[in-house]
């Protein structure tokens, strides 16, 4: 188990630093919105593995906060976005 749990998170780490990477050099906002939402996206995957490796429960409410806080994020920003002039 300690394995999986290892593996998972390397590959979460190295999601998140290429995402990193297309949120910091993205050349539009709508580049820059996808990655954070994907930043998102890595922080709840990582937090659910945490949950399912030290069989806590208790990070669920903190698990569907984040995915709500990412979504309405998202949506608000998609809604309310200036266009880019290129």
């Amino acid at each position: 188990m300690t394995t999986v749990l290892v593996i998972a998170g390397v590959m979460l780490s190295v999601a998140a630093v290429m995402t990193s990477y297309r949120l910091l050099a993205g050349p539009a906002t709508l580049d820059r919105l996808v990655a954070m939402d994907t930043l998102v996206a890595v922080a709840i995957c990582g937090l659910s593995v945490w949950a399912a490796f030290s069989m806590d429960t208790t990070l669920v409410p903190a698990i569907v906060a984040l995915s709500l806080v990412g979504f309405v994020g998202s949506v608000s920003v998609a809604r309310f976005r200036v266009r880019d002039d290129q």
